[in-house]
């Protein structure tokens, strides 16, 4: 075992050969990373590195798990087109692992007649972006689809699905680990430095050695990246989303997910009703300014998340903009009743005594210095280092195709010598 300049065993330099490629999170995406990698060459030594003592422990474990179909995304964007391939590659894993999932469609209602261009515009975007068998429903059609739901017209996407995300996680897990990858929990990256044509990452539980790194990390990426090198142009802002479930005698009035038209300035999609495949429906979720990227309740609190987030001129842009939105959202947030009527709008009979507490989601949001929401997916390939710096919803749907891309990058970036690519 080699070991670093203070004596320290250097953990992947056995024999004097390092891994290969070190990937920073235990997420959905990073270990579809890693088993990409493997596919495409086997025999090479992949870690994953981990915090977390489990894997998937936030935005793969926090989310309502939903495939998405691609129906949202700006026609030739990362997002359009890596959701509509992965949603394909996810449901193909899942039928060769025997994951259970379902395919009960969305329903996205219009409810205000300023809504109905919304509406069309999302239904040409679709079928720009391939999405097949997509629907504009007039308003005595939506009975048809939803008994008891209630519109002015509606959009049927019929190829939405449900899934267990964290099942999904811990299989890819298993199929990476099977190809070669080391996976090691508990496993903070402290520290990136260049040594010689490598890496050494400093962790939590020592020094590791690594030819090449890719980072997955998610809610902590900004900060993973600032590791190896300055990170001006965004931040991650954390947007927490609480749930209810629907008690079990008004989980009858939803039958697919029902959606609202999403509002163009957010990159939100507003509180939905989504069938889970354990049977519960959610409600939600709203999406609120988080005072901790990793707290998942409306008082959790961390003093660094929040110095940091003040100290990010693209937060005070946001909150000057949109500041009546942010104090409606904490309003539904704290106010049942509000919430209830919100949801009511959809489905007349929803009322309060049917929400029951349910769990909630931190959604690792990249902002601009000018205040933008950065929509699609940011990958930044920098000298020996990839990293993933915006991959919010639907990177779960997208996983297996991101994973694609971040290895397509990588081998450019890496084997053509070139030093940056970013998008």
């Amino acid at each position: 075992m080699e070991r670093d300049v203070r004596g320290a065993e250097v953990i992947g330099a056995t024999a004097g050969r390092p891994f290969d490629c070190a990937v920073v999170g235990g997420g959905i995406l990073g270990l579809a990373t890693a088993r990409e990698m493997l596919l495409r060459k086997p025999g090479i030594r992949v870690a994953v590195l981990e915090k977390e003592a489990t894997l998937a422990r936030h935005q793969t474990g926090h989310n309502s798990g939903v495939i998405h179909t691609g129906v949202y995304y700006r026609p030739g964007s990362l997002k359009a087109r890596l959701c509509v391939e992965g949603r394909a590659a996810m449901l193909r894993f899942c039928d060769a692992k025997r994951i259970p999932y379902a395919l009960p469609g969305k329903l996205i209602v219009a409810v205000e007649e300023r809504e109905r261009a919304m509406l069309e515009e999302l239904g040409a975007r679709g079928r720009a972006n391939g999405v097949e068998g997509i629907e504009l429903l007039p308003a005595e059609a939506i009975r048809e689809r939803e008994p008891h739901a209630s519109g002015i017209a509606a959009l049927w996407v019929p190829g939405a699905g449900i899934v267990d995300y964290v099942a999904v996680a811990e299989a890819i897990a298993e199929e990476a680990r099977g190809l070669g990858a080391e996976i090691l929990l508990g496993r903070e990256v402290r520290g990136i430095r260049c040594d010689g044509d490598g890496l050494t990452l400093e962790t939590s539980q020592g020094p590791l050695s690594a030819r090449r790194l890719v980072a997955c990390a998610g809610l902590q990426c900004d900060r993973v990246a600032s590791l190896s090198g300055p990170v001006d142009g965004l931040r991650i802002i954390p947007f927490r989303g609480d749930y209810y479930r629907l008690r079990p005698e008004a989980r009858s009035l939803v039958r697919s997910m029902i959606y609202p038209v999403p509002d163009p300035r957010y990159p939100f999609l507003g509180v939905h009703f989504t069938p889970r495949i354990d049977g519960e429906v959610w409600a939600g979720p709203n999406a609120v300014l988080a005072l901790a990227r990793e707290g998942y309740g409306r008082a959790d609190f961390a003093l660094r998340d929040v110095a940091e987030m003040a100290a990010w001129p693209g937060l005070w842009r946001v909150l000057g903009h949109h500041w009546q939105t942010g104090l409606a959202e904490l309003w539904r947030d704290w106010v049942k009743e509000v919430y209830a009527r919100d949801l009511a709008r959809y489905v007349p009979e929803i009322r309060p005594r049917d929400l029951l507490p349910g769990p909630s989601g931190i959604r690792a949001q990249a902002v601009a210095r000018d205040g933008r929401f950065v929509e699609d997916f940011a990958i930044v390939a920098e000298g020996p280092a990839v990293h993933v710096m915006n991959a919010p919803s639907p990177a779960a749907t997208s996983s297996f195709a991101i994973a694609r891309e971040i290895v397509d990058r990588a081998d450019r970036a890496w084997e053509g010598g070139r030093a940056h690519e970013g998008v």
